[in-house]
């Protein structure tokens, strides 16, 4: 069920952007990407996970992850899905209840589409920048080196750490991750990103209907831009660009 670190080279064309937690909120996404000149010609986007449920687009998940600059790691919310479909609910959490009521309107071919694109996501991905690599993990990392989880297999202890756990953050724990120049997270709500020595946490809520807004920071610099809050009106410039 698990699949491995994917790694990525330098992009030599344009920038790298990691974002936090899309929950079906692809709309948001694009106004967010706006800000930044997005250009899906030479740039690439990685999320950390939970692309679907709670918002009202998570039937487009299968179509963002076709496209050829768009990247994403297994979520909780993605393993949740997987679970689902083959029968076997997830303990920790009630999926329908965590905003899930979406998937059981489908029908059973779109469920199994959905479901072997998510069993193919990996549990972390790594970018190679100019400056060192940079690495993606859903909601946190079990060690503090990197290359204890390189080049070998997942098991479903550290996978369900990776996708689960908040332990870093809620202990604010800021020993740095060694051997890799920062890790990415989502799946907690922070009101700002939060950095903890090499960790950044960067779900700020661009699902939330009433408050928050998409981070999106750019993997080359490490420096986060801010995507238009959900409480202000937003008229995309360029949303050709997109379909």
């Amino acid at each position: 069920m698990y699949t491995h670190t994917q790694y990525f080279s330098v992009n030599k064309h344009g920038r790298d952007f990691a974002v936090g937690d899309i929950h079906g909120c692809f709309t948001r996404l694009e106004n967010a990407l706006d800000t930044v000149n997005f250009n899906p010609k030479t740039d690439r986007l990685f999320c950390v996970g939970d692309l679907i449920d709670r918002g009202p687009e998570s039937v487009l998940a299968l179509e963002w992850l076709e496209k050829p600059w768009f990247h994403a790691i297994q979520g909780n919310h993605e393993s949740m899905v997987i679970w689902a479909i083959r029968g076997k609910p997830n303990y920790f959490a009630d999926h329908a209840a965590h905003g899930g009521k979406w998937l059981y309107d489908l029908s059973e071919k779109e469920q199994l589409q959905l479901q072997k694109a998510f069993e193919q996501l990996p549990i972390i991905i790594e970018v190679e920048t100019r400056e060192g690599p940079v690495g993606l993990a859903h909601a946190d990392f079990p060690y503090d080196d990197w290359l204890q989880m390189e080049h070998r297999n997942i098991d479903s202890r550290e996978a369900m750490f990776c996708q689960w756990s908040r332990e870093r953050l809620s202990r604010h724990y800021t020993e740095p991750i060694r051997n890799i120049r920062a890790a990415i997270h989502g799946h907690t709500p922070v009101p700002t990103m939060c950095v903890l020595g090499n960790t950044y946490f960067i779900d700020t809520g661009g699902w939330l209907p009433d408050n928050g807004y998409f981070t999106l920071l750019e993997l080359g610099t490490l420096k986060a831009y801010t995507g238009p809050s959900n409480l202000k009106e937003y008229n995309p410039s360029h949303s050709a660009l997109w379909f």
